[in-house]
């Protein structure tokens, strides 16, 4: 079951967690696209998580069913969302996520990275040091074996 909250008159929270404005220029397909591969792309909603359903959606949004199927139909296309029939809307498994989605989270938690970084005042010459020490130190043996 999924809680819907209004917030204001010109916005609607879907889920407690999409926002829609009915006094923004996107298109309301648009907002739910961008939003939902935002959530994913943070992390938010993980992979094989159920979406709410093309109507439960509509419904809490106050939008067209037609508005929601256009949504979903463009993140299946993008490769961010699976449908299965009978079963509903899904967040597509890491592995089937696009290779630019996937690389737009790691550019976010690097983004983060360098930030932290600038605030403990580590130079950008001392991540660069950082990571070749990392690069050359030798590969942990994760397989249970012993190393000789």
């Amino acid at each position: 079951m999924h809680t819907v909250h209004i917030k204001y008159a010109q916005w609607v929270a879907v889920s407690a967690e999409l926002f829609l404005s009915t006094t923004d220029s996107t298109p309301m397909y648009q907002q739910i696209v961008d939003q939902i591969t935002a959530k994913v792309i943070a992390g938010d909603w993980k992979p094989g998580q159920a979406l709410p359903s093309i109507r439960e959606l509509a419904s809490a949004s106050r939008v067209s069913v037609i508005t929601v199927k256009r949504a979903y139909a463009d993140l299946m296309l993008a490769g961010i969302i699976v449908t299965r029939h009978g079963m509903g809307s899904f967040v597509a498994e890491s592995s089937d996520l696009p290779t630019d989605l996937l690389r737009a989270e790691f550019t976010q938690h690097f983004d983060a990275l360098l930030a932290c970084a600038a605030r403990l005042g580590i130079t950008r010459n001392e991540i660069r040091h950082m990571l070749d020490d990392e690069q050359a130190a030798p590969t942990p043996d994760t397989s249970g074996g012993s190393t000789p």
